[in-house]
């Protein structure tokens, strides 16, 4: 499996975010790696969410 083609600003972001080594996220199956920023930002989404304040008329 070659590793991720993507930038290395990308990688360190992603790396950070998720919560894993560098190394780790480079050699990451796309697929995992897809599924795990669509559980953040389903996170991001809630946090967002809870933090909106609600209008009242």
């Amino acid at each position: 499996m070659r590793p991720l083609q993507i930038s290395p600003d990308t990688a360190v972001k992603l790396a950070e975010a998720l919560n894993v080594p560098l190394e780790r996220l480079m050699h990451m199956p796309q697929h995992i790696l897809l599924q795990k920023m669509m559980e953040l930002a389903k996170e991001e989404q809630e946090d967002a969410k809870d933090t909106t304040p609600d209008k009242q008329d």
